[in-house]
């Protein structure tokens, strides 16, 4: 409706503006050709009101629709207002980089074949192009075998017994769904994909199909081995797919309990693109399974997030060096020793130190007694918005009491585990 209003007005204005120019052609032809520029329009509809005030009051009026319809934009979306009013749509689309360097030369079903999105997942490799929900063009290879590592391939069309199929697809301006042609032997295949860090597979190319399928394509391609991006050497969180929630949710996972030894399982099935996730998700931690409840919210800044995330990053792991060979054979084991110890937090355990820290006490089991006599031993929760700690004690059967205390209430706090 507002577009309507919007290009009505304008309509209306520019009728009232062609108008207004015959009126002064029909006074004089020096009049009309000056009316022309601006400021002897201006000048005619002074010297000459009686006749200019009518196409000038159709022009006048089709500022009502103009307005109106400016207002219903504004108010459903200022976004797109901003954009109009600044003639953002009159410059040139800036084209975004190729994330894939594809340079394929040939043709599928007799037209040339420009992809610009490639993956290979599992065993299946895709080579599309156009962005829309059916590809203006695609080629599929399914695999005999999940890839894991390089890829090198080459079947004949002589070869015989199990082949990878190729499935080629396209989609003419008029129709609706695309066509699509299937084979799995008599064809020619060369691949020789060698990984490309972080996450690509890059290499040599080669496709021969039957005649009929008008297919040839030869040259060398990217594609991606997983639904992650990357952007300056870190991933994109932004990127809608199931391998960056699954990334996100096992860095969450590792900061919370402390420790790498997290082993994600599969995640629910969702629909993308969302705003926010709700899962139940089942991971190994530490060699123990559990079933965690995880809620995931995308912002404009940070991307796909965990709700509550406040965990601090894990330290690095440290790089030992191989000391030089000393005569002192006992001095070396007994420094050994020390460093592969596991660390003992409850010998410098403290009220304070938890305050300072409390991610790293995270999950582990305490007792804490309270200045009026009370007692409570359970599960360390964190520290809530007030300040106070957090411990959660697991009752009979399956239900489970928290406990929310305030510093200054605890008279002696224990950590009963390393």
């Amino acid at each position: 409706m507002d577009a309507l209003l919007i290009l009505g007005g304008l309509l209306l204005i520019l009728a009232g503006l062609v108008w207004l120019v015959m009126r002064a052609f029909g006074t004089g032809l020096l009049w009309g050709w000056a009316s022309l520029l601006p400021p002897f329009t201006l000048l005619y509809v002074l010297r000459h009101w009686r006749s200019a005030r009518q196409a000038l009051g159709l022009s006048a009026l089709g500022f009502i629709p103009l307005v109106v319809g400016l207002t219903l934009l504004a108010s459903q979306d200022s976004q797109r207002l901003h954009a109009l009013l600044s003639l953002q749509w009159l410059k040139p689309e800036v084209q975004a980089p190729a994330e894939l360097s594809i340079e394929l030369h040939g043709e599928l079903n007799g037209q040339p074949f420009v992809p610009r999105q490639g993956e290979l997942l599992g065993n299946v490799l895709s080579l599309r192009e156009g962005q829309d929900f059916f590809a203006s063009r695609e080629l599929v290879i399914r695999l005999q075998q999940p890839v894991t590592g390089a890829l090198r391939l080459d079947v004949l069309p002589g070869d015989q017994g199990p082949l990878p199929d190729i499935e080629v697809s396209w989609l003419l301006p008029e129709q609706d769904l695309p066509e699509t042609r299937r084979l799995s032997h008599g064809y020619t295949l060369h691949l020789d994909l060698q990984p490309l860090a972080p996450n690509k597979l890059a290499g040599d190319f080669h496709l021969v199909l039957p005649a009929q399928f008008k297919t040839t394509l030869s040259g060398r391609i990217e594609v991606f081995r997983d639904g992650l991006r990357y952007r300056d050497g870190k991933v994109d969180r932004q990127v809608d797919s199931i391998d960056t929630l699954a990334y996100v949710i096992r860095d969450y996972l590792q900061r919370r309990f402390a420790t790498r030894s997290v082993q994600l399982g599969d995640l629910p099935v969702v629909t993308l693109p969302a705003e926010v996730l709700d899962l139940t998700v089942e991971a190994q931690i530490n060699g123990q399974t559990q079933r965690l409840p995880v809620r995931l919210n995308k912002s404009a800044s940070r991307g796909w997030a965990v709700d509550a995330d406040r965990f601090a990053p894990l330290a690095e792991r440290a790089v030992v060096t191989p000391a030089p060979n000393v005569a002192v054979a006992p001095v070396e084991t007994a420094s050994s020793e020390r460093i592969s110890r596991p660390l003992d937090r409850r010998l410098r355990f403290s009220l304070e130190g938890l305050l300072r820290s409390p991610s790293r006490y995270e999950n582990l089991s305490m007792r804490v007694s309270t200045t009026r006599g009370s007692l409570a031993e359970g599960r360390f929760q964190g520290v809530d918005q007030q300040g106070r700690l957090v411990i959660r004690q697991r009752l009979s059967g399956s239900g489970a009491a928290s406990y929310a205390l305030r510093p200054e209430d605890i008279s002696t706090i224990e950590l009963l585990e390393p």
